[in-house]
């Protein structure tokens, strides 16, 4: 019996990969061999490539929608792109390869369940890779695939390959990632990309699509951790539902069911749950990451921002902060900089108390000496927020374990952190 489309998986994964390493066209090869671009698509692209005289037609204008991107046949911002197969939906982030787009990098890889590093065969490990695999473990990406591009232009070279898996190695174990795998790909060509390559007998591996499909993300969110983070309460006040009080959000992580004892954060007071609603009608349990409104027992007065969890699995509640934090600003972070602060449902207002340390991203070496954070650096800092913050470690809960910082002047967004 087919998975009903509904409830079919959802693997959201990122591209990333120094200028030139094919990202696009990998992406633009996934949707065209895997039947996921209609026909008008097709003949637009084809159009695009003959007038521009290239001998085959380039996929990679299936995700480069700005036209400076398409002119200049660079990745400049996140392209979001959505297709299925019978087994998984997929969301893909095409992220830029440019050292001054890393920000945009991140931006595209938080929520992502996998990431597809591409290499150049013929080039090898370059800074990007390094970079790019360091803000993948940075923000907790359960698992990386590299993929060796190129293949076509190194005749397909068995030798090649594996020189290049033993350097990957050495470099991945550095990494938090326990996942790490390795593909041997032509994007161009299409070999191992969809369909198996006639000209690699030897990799017996899956194709990328396989890996794709077939990944094991189920526990990929926190399940043992019960976080609620309130983002609204609900009082319809009508005649019919005259004493309804329902408290409405995301679940961050844990497993809920009707009955359970929980505590409300921050006030500590306990309660249980009377139902749990949702639009179709009211469930037994729910878990992360469905959108629910609970109902509990006893009136409390809740707002937004408070947190229910379970009495003897509570976050820390901390003012002082210890973050790694990706600076996106265009002015560089100030040591004793006020800054505006989200974290889950919660708005705050903090400030820079100390810069630990920049990463240098080449060398995964700690720059104690070089406090100046510019945009696309990456720092260890220590914020003093105003108002306790529910916090868990990223490595253990990405929701609630991750916060954005925003400039009050502007009401960018312009750091993001995840917790240690």
């Amino acid at each position: 019996m087919e998975k009903s489309y509904l409830n079919m998986d959802l693997l959201r994964f990122t591209t990333a990969g120094s200028v030139d390493d094919g990202k696009s066209t990998l992406i633009g090869r996934l949707l065209y061999d895997s039947k996921s671009i209609f026909e008008d698509q097709m003949e637009a692209i084809q159009q695009v490539s003959d007038r521009k005289g290239e001998e085959h037609v380039n996929l990679a204008l299936l995700t480069d929608g700005l036209r400076d991107e398409r002119e200049q046949g660079i990745t400049i911002d996140v392209a979001y792109r959505y297709f299925a197969t019978p087994q998984r939906k997929f969301i893909i982030a095409d992220t830029p390869g440019h050292i001054q787009y890393t920000r945009n990098m991140v931006t595209g890889a938080s929520t992502a369940n996998l990431a597809i590093i591409l290499i150049d065969a013929r080039h090898g490990i370059v800074e990007q890779t390094k970079r790019h695999s360091f803000i993948a473990s940075l923000l907790g990406i359960p698992h990386i695939v590299y993929c060796i591009n190129k293949m076509d232009l190194v005749d397909y070279s068995q030798e090649v390959y594996n020189t290049l898996v033993d350097d990957l190695e050495d470099f991945s174990a550095k990494l938090e990632t326990k996942d790490v795998r390795f593909i041997p790909i032509s994007a161009l060509k299409g070999d191992n990309v969809v369909h198996r390559s006639e000209k690699m007998g030897w990799f017996e591996g899956a194709t990328l699509m396989h890996t794709l499909e077939t990944v094991h993300i189920a526990s990929d969110h926190n399940h043992i951790d019960c976080r609620f983070p309130i983002q609204n309460v609900i009082r319809p006040q009508t005649t019919e539902h005259h004493d309804y009080r329902g408290y409405a959000g995301r679940i961050a992580g844990g497993v809920f069911k009707k009955g359970d004892a929980v505590m409300v954060l921050p006030s500590g007071f306990t309660s249980k749950i009377k139902s749990i609603d949702t639009f179709d009608g009211e469930i037994d349990e729910a878990f992360a990451p469905m959108s629910v409104t609970m109902t509990l027992e006893d009136d409390i007065d809740i707002s937004r921002g408070d947190m229910i969890v379970r009495e003897n699995n509570k976050p820390e509640v901390s003012q002082d902060i210890e973050a790694m934090i990706c600076w996106m600003g265009d002015s560089p972070l100030k040591e004793k900089g006020k800054y505006a602060l989200k974290h889950t449902s919660k708005d705050a207002r903090c400030m820079v108390k100390e810069i630990k340390y920049k990463v240098d991203i080449n060398t995964l070496h700690r720059n104690e000496a070089d406090k100046v954070i510019s945009s696309n650096d990456v720092a260890r800092v220590t914020l003093r927020t105003t108002s306790p913050l529910f916090i868990d470690q990223y490595g253990r809960n990405r929701n609630t374990g991750s916060l954005i910082l925003i400039d009050e002047a502007t009401n960018n967004t312009v750091g993001a952190g995840m917790i240690i």
